[in-house]
């Protein structure tokens, strides 16, 4: 049986040791987000009650209960209904477009996920590995965390024989600050099992995520 790791309902706070993360937030607190926006927008010499800025507070409030939406739902849910089918090849959806927030800036960064697993005697409805990929990006991140997150759950609930993860990203916090180097690409993955044991496995998975990009 697959070890069971716990993700909580929220991933990857670097106070955390053993990774799983901050346990589920019930609640947005959106007076305090409000608060906290009036005092930053002061503290860079604006003045918050200026008719621009009077609903800026309220704007960001909704914004962050939307983007860290991934904080308050446990990605499991989403793994729990598999079908069994005999099917022993690669299963691969491409292209899972994702928008997340780096956790060092709080700036978003955005890209595809590439998603490929061998089952082992069961298998997913496809929409629900970008579900799984939507709740795991939609809290504060690190693109090399994310990567590794999607797929040990995949290791860890549905059991496949081996998982595949590669994402690519453009990352705010190096492309509109800092380095300014718009057009740069982050890409991470993450092999486990006989994609990470087997060469000519890896090698196959991997063409078929870039192998249409060839020429």
């Amino acid at each position: 049986m697959a070890k069971t790791r716990d993700f909580g309902g929220g991933c990857g706070s670097a106070a955390d040791d053993d990774g799983a993360g901050p346990r589920p937030v019930a609640t947005v607190d959106h007076a305090r987000i409000e608060r906290a926006v009036r005092e930053i927008l002061a503290a860079v010499g604006e003045d918050p009650d200026r008719e621009g800025l009077q609903e800026t507070p309220a704007r960001v409030a909704r914004m962050y209960a939307e983007m860290f939406s991934g904080l308050r739902q446990d990605p499991r849910v989403h793994l729990g209904k598999a079908f069994t089918e005999k099917y022993d090849e690669i299963v691969l959806v491409r292209d899972i477009a994702f928008n997340s927030v780096c956790e060092h800036h709080l700036l978003p960064f955005m890209g595809h996920a590439h998603i490929g697993y061998l089952p082992n005697g069961r298998v997913l409805g496809l929409s629900k590995l970008a579900r799984l990929v939507e709740v795991v990006s939609h809290r504060p991140q690190v693109q090399e965390r994310m990567t590794e997150q999607i797929a040990d759950l995949l290791v860890d609930d549905l059991g496949a024989k081996g998982v595949a993860v590669v994402v690519e990203a453009t990352h705010t916090c190096m492309t509109i600050r800092g380095v300014r180097k718009p057009g740069s690409m982050c890409v991470t993955s993450a092999m486990k099992g006989v994609f990470r044991s087997n060469v000519s496995s890896r090698a196959e998975v991997l063409s078929l995520i870039f192998g249409h990009r060839s020429g």
